[in-house]
């Protein structure tokens, strides 16, 4: 996957666009701004945006060559973000603890996945939001119509509601959506695709 996702970020074009997502934007601008994780955050458009708005930004991924990319994009906007390239739940920053964590396509293998999760509730604040957009099962169908939405071509890879709502029993879900959507996110997300949203607080 480390290979797969160099060789995209190599690509002088930022491959989803240097805009945020459009659900994420919509959230940060409803809560205020704290501390912040961008798990899996690739060339950072999602990290740069929220660090503009006033947000302490933490971020991750595989890739050496989108955390380039990312820093790249946060000195163009002129703010700061740490950005750590790791492959492991074992993070420097796992002892810290956020106000808000942002999963936006973040599709972690699932055998790594709960650890992940598992992870993220334990660094969140009581009170914290998990802001998340990713696709959802049905997904595969709307590849098969038009390769050009993106997204994992494995079944396993996408998010069902039952893996969501069981990995987040413990929080309080604020909003949930299933279902179909337009995307124009740079040249690999463009066009209906299937998928999940929601926003959730932690807590106890």
């Amino acid at each position: 996957m480390k290979t797969f996702w160099d060789e995209r970020y190599k690509l002088k074009d930022y491959v989803y666009g240097k805009d945020p997502n459009e659900y994420l934007k919509v959230k940060l601008n409803e809560i205020k701004p704290g501390r912040i994780l961008f798990p899996a955050e690739g060339e950072g458009r999602n990290a740069v945006f929220a660090a503009k708005l006033g947000w302490d930004v933490s971020a991750f991924d595989i890739s050496i060559e989108g955390k380039k990319k990312a820093l790249r994009l946060a000195e163009e906007e002129g703010v700061i973000i740490n950005y750590q390239t790791t492959n492991s739940p074992d993070l420097t920053f796992a002892g810290e603890k956020f106000d808000a964590i942002a999963l936006v396509y973040a599709h972690l293998p699932p055998e790594i996945r709960q650890d992940y999760f598992r992870l993220f509730k334990h660094i969140l604040k009581k009170g914290g939001k998990v802001i998340f957009e990713g696709f959802g099962s049905k997904h595969l169908q709307y590849q098969t119509l038009n390769p050009f939405v993106g997204g994992p071509k494995e079944e396993k890879m996408l998010f069902s509601e039952k893996e969501i709502r069981e990995a987040f029993h413990e929080f309080s879900f604020d909003e949930f959506y299933e279902g179909e959507i337009e995307l124009n996110e740079g040249k690999f997300h463009k066009g209906k695709g299937y998928v999940i949203r929601f926003v959730a607080e932690k807590k106890s």
